[in-house]
């Protein structure tokens, strides 16, 4: 009886059968990636749907309405009003309280938004380095008017800041100093909200640059500590280029939050006195309530033109320089 033939050990094995068991293998999961992907498509059908209705057919349908002449009494009919181009637009940039509510928005964001970062900031570099005892606290109290209503932080301001009676004029009266009528003054009424507005929103911001200081490495303050390199110098010259990417996105949110500002105005001031208040977001709200949809669906594009055009200058100055 002929012995069946031995392998030599280390004799090398000619992969047919590893083959044919990789290519089952792969089929196997080429399949399983399928039905994940069904699976996942199937679960964002719901999403999918809500997005198209809510989101998409209303960005489509107000870019049509802005190439028109719609009012309100052409919502029944909608395929009824006329195309006029860019009428809407040219009227817009025409209009003076348009761009009076421009300048307003333009003076809002270019002195709000570096008080807000400022304080920010140097609230951000007391909890991490400065303040040891309840810093929990003193966390929750510097975020506390960003969770609390808009409308409610508003209100209590304007009894704050009213003439005569506010708290704080009657504040300043007790040491000889005659306040200004904050809000019924147009020099003053947009300093007193953007005074408001910063107060309330520094608190994002600051628990923001927190987790930016907590991230920068220990080891390179040591270091410049042991070069000689004074407190100014290693915040100027070790922190402030680290949180180069958290300041770039800390501006770009706040700008664009206060580039809509709306709220402050709208229950302060209502846009006075003098349309010294007014912003571009509450213009366009007032076009609406006039019912000149279409003049307003132009006046909101241009809104996100400026919004897009401020966030590629500042992704421009601020992103990281290879």
């Amino acid at each position: 009886m002929t012995p069946p033939p031995v392998t030599a050990p280390g004799r090398p094995d000619d992969g047919s059968s590893r083959g044919a068991g990789d290519g089952g293998s792969r089929g196997q999961a080429g399949t399983a990636r399928r039905r994940e992907g069904r699976a996942a498509w199937i679960l964002a059908i719901p999403f999918c749907l809500l997005f198209l209705a809510f989101t998409a057919w209303p960005v489509i349908q107000s870019l049509f309405m802005s190439i028109t002449d719609t009012k309100a009494r052409d919502l029944r009919h909608p395929f009824s009003v006329n195309v006029i181009g860019l009428d809407n637009f040219t009227k817009a940039l025409s209009d003076p309280t348009f761009r009076k509510a421009a300048g307003n928005t333009a003076y809002f964001v270019l002195v709000g938004m570096p008080l807000t970062l400022v304080v920010a900031l140097a609230a951000a570099v007391a909890l991490d380095k400065g303040i040891t005892r309840f810093r929990a606290i003193f966390r929750l109290g510097f975020y506390m008017p960003v969770i609390t209503s808009i409308v409610a932080v508003a209100v209590v301001w304007r009894f704050l800041l009213q003439d005569p009676g506010g708290l704080i004029n009657t504040a300043l009266g007790w040491v000889g100093i005659t306040g200004p009528n904050w809000l019924g003054d147009p020099s003053w009424s947009m300093p007193s909200l953007i005074l408001m507005a910063s107060w309330r929103n520094f608190g994002t911001a600051m628990i923001i640059f927190l987790a930016g200081l907590q991230a920068v490495p220990a080891e390179l303050h040591e270091a410049a500590a042991i070069d000689g390199a004074g407190a100014w110098k290693r915040f100027r010259f070790v922190t402030m280029p680290l949180l180069r990417p958290t300041l770039l996105f800390v501006m770009v949110t706040t700008a664009i939050g206060y580039l809509q500002f709306f709220e402050e105005p709208f229950v302060m001031t209502k846009g006075g006195p003098l349309n010294s208040t007014i912003s571009l977001s509450m213009y366009t709200y007032q076009q609406f309530g006039f019912g000149n949809y279409g003049l307003a669906s132009a006046m909101s594009y241009l809104i996100f033109v400026v919004i897009a055009i401020v966030t590629a200058l500042q992704f421009r100055l601020l992103r990281e320089r290879t």
